[in-house]
């Protein structure tokens, strides 16, 4: 198993589980941990923040297999829609979009995901 622990969190951003990489949710904030403002733009930077993780145990955008949205606004789902169709090709990994009451630093969009890094896909 390989992970990637930074010494800002208490956990791992990213862990590698043979072929499995499982992404912890990444928050729309910019490198200050300060909200991103604007709709698009915030879907955008938690996607940011999820692939530099996928890229710190070895994986990428086009590994993913399964993403869990997580926004403070339901109405975000076709920008959201939007998004993915914009991010990956046909077939598309699994998603699930799901909105919360409130997200850490006043985040707007939380995005995890799991990614398969194997020969195999």
């Amino acid at each position: 198993m390989t992970t990637s622990v930074s010494p800002q969190h208490p956990y791992s951003p990213a862990f590698r589980a043979g072929d499995t990489v499982y992404v912890s949710g990444a928050l729309s904030v910019d490198s200050d941990y300060q909200p991103v403002d604007g709709r698009d733009e915030a879907l955008d930077a938690a996607i940011v923040r999820m692939t530099e993780r996928l890229a710190t145990a070895g994986a990428a955008l086009n590994d993913v297999v399964k993403l869990t949205y997580y926004v403070t606004d339901l109405s975000l789902r076709e920008e959201a829609n939007r998004q993915y169709e914009r991010l990956f090709a046909v077939p598309r990994p699994a998603r699930t979009f799901l909105e919360v009451k409130a997200l850490p630093y006043g985040a707007t969009v939380e995005i995890d995901a799991i990614a398969h890094v194997g020969l195999d896909k």
